[in-house]
């Protein structure tokens, strides 16, 4: 389906973009469009203006502090943060995003986009949550920060409000990390995923079984199953996993994770 009328905008500076998505409350940022593009065609979504990010050298780049901090701009794609060396420093990170999808959505794709669509089928909100980043928010009133679990909050709302970028994504230091996912096909739709730490406690987070990641902890790898049944989660049904079916997954992949975190 066509897209409707709608304006463009592709402002030279951070400061432009938050201006113009400020002025007018019908306006979206536009980052890699792999999801936007598709709801829009779809009249899922019908914004009134596109205020496109491409070209924002503030809003890219990766960055690796001497103490294995990285900072991570919101227009970094996905092939860029594969390609990484600076990125290396929390491999987790490489080795999610070269799962998502295709090549060419890899090359387009960008890690603030997959982060403020929240879709509960991104790999990336529960690797977040797990891993302990924190989120820098730029709107009118200037800067804010804000941990995973708070930027997300309900399918396709975070805590960017209307006039605001997500303009920083802060890792902090660690190798001891896991992923796992039950998906559709190779590069397909998860249908269930976890994401798991275990620099220091074991902590892990769970998606496409709620909103928003769900995150649990527990001692050891083999304790995790008894904390995802403790969760009580309730993950909605579809044509690919009844509700029972995905909370059972759910434990297993969440297994899977942390016994990866823990290097089992």
């Amino acid at each position: 389906m066509l897209l409707r009328e709608v304006e463009y905008a592709k402002p030279s500076s951070v400061a432009e973009a938050l201006t113009l998505l400020a002025a007018n409350d019908g306006a979206r940022a536009l980052a890699g469009g792999q999801t936007l593009i598709n709801v829009m065609k779809a009249r899922a979504a019908s914004p009134d203006a596109l205020v496109d990010l491409n070209g924002l050298e503030e809003l890219k780049g990766i960055e690796l502090a001497a103490d294995g901090t990285l900072s991570i701009g919101p227009m970094t794609t996905y092939t860029e943060l594969v390609d990484s060396v600076e990125a290396r420093a929390r491999p987790i990170l490489g080795a999610v995003c070269v799962q998502i999808a295709d090549v060419q959505v890899r090359n387009r794709g960008t890690i603030g986009g997959n982060l403020c669509s929240n879709d509960p089928t991104n790999h990336l909100p529960p690797l977040m949550a797990a891993i302990g980043a924190e989120l820098t928010i730029t709107g009118p009133g200037g800067e804010r920060t804000v941990t995973a679990e708070e930027f997300f909050l309900g399918v396709y709302m975070t805590a960017v409000g209307q006039g605001e970028l997500l303009t920083r994504i802060t890792i902090p230091a660690g190798k001891r990390d896991g992923f796992a996912a039950v998906t559709l096909g190779v590069d397909g739709t998860c249908i269930v995923n976890a994401a798991a730490s275990a620099n220091g406690s074991l902590r892990v987070a769970l998606g496409c079984v709620d909103a928003v990641p769900v995150v649990v902890e527990a001692g050891s790898p083999e304790e995790i199953r008894a904390a995802v049944r403790g969760a009580g989660i309730d993950p909605p049904s579809d044509v690919h996993a009844s509700s029972e079916y995905r909370a059972h997954l759910a434990e297993v992949v969440a297994e899977r994770a942390a016994r990866q975190a823990a290097g089992r």
